[in-house]
């Protein structure tokens, strides 16, 4: 007989499935949840929400840099394949509106965040540090460029 919620109540037990944990690291992008103008050598808005669940961070943008505009979305957080333990590196997809798919490598505290196109230790990155809680500012760097930028918080979301 199949098992079901009934007769598991019927033979007197009650099996939960094991949820798996949040990742510690997760945390700290606590502090991006909410609304942000970006101004700088890139201008327009990023919106940071966690996805159902509290695994993953959604980005969703729509920016300006040399005359081009871009609208991506970003799904942020640790891999986790079905029946494998998570990746002890925060790592993202972005996604753009001309078909785009790139891959980041991250790591993000209470000091700044730092992202690596592609795996950690790229040349290229970006490193921000926090002025303060409504404020990240930095800079994507590569061989021969690179451009500043600032986040200020326009609207604060609840983690």
């Amino acid at each position: 007989m199949a098992r079901t919620v009934e007769n598991q109540r019927e033979e007197g037990r009650t099996e939960k499935p094991n949820a798996p944990t949040r990742n510690p690291g997760l945390k700290a992008l606590d502090k991006l949840v909410g609304t942000w103008k970006v101004s700088g050598e890139t201008a327009g808005t990023l919106t940071y929400d966690w996805m159902d669940g509290g695994f993953f961070l959604v980005a969703r943008g729509d920016t300006e840099q040399n005359g081009q505009r871009t609208r991506h979305i970003e799904i942020i957080g640790y891999d986790r394949e079905m029946g494998v333990a998570p990746a002890d590196v925060m790592t993202s997809r972005l996604y753009t509106d001309r078909g785009d798919t790139l891959s980041y490598t991250h790591e993000v505290d209470d000091k700044g965040v730092t992202s690596w196109f592609g795996p950690k230790g790229s040349a290229t990155l970006f490193k921000a540090r926090w002025i303060d809680d409504n404020t990240l500012t930095g800079a994507w760097e590569w061989p021969g460029g690179g451009y500043k930028l600032t986040l200020s918080r326009v609207l604060k979301k609840k983690a």
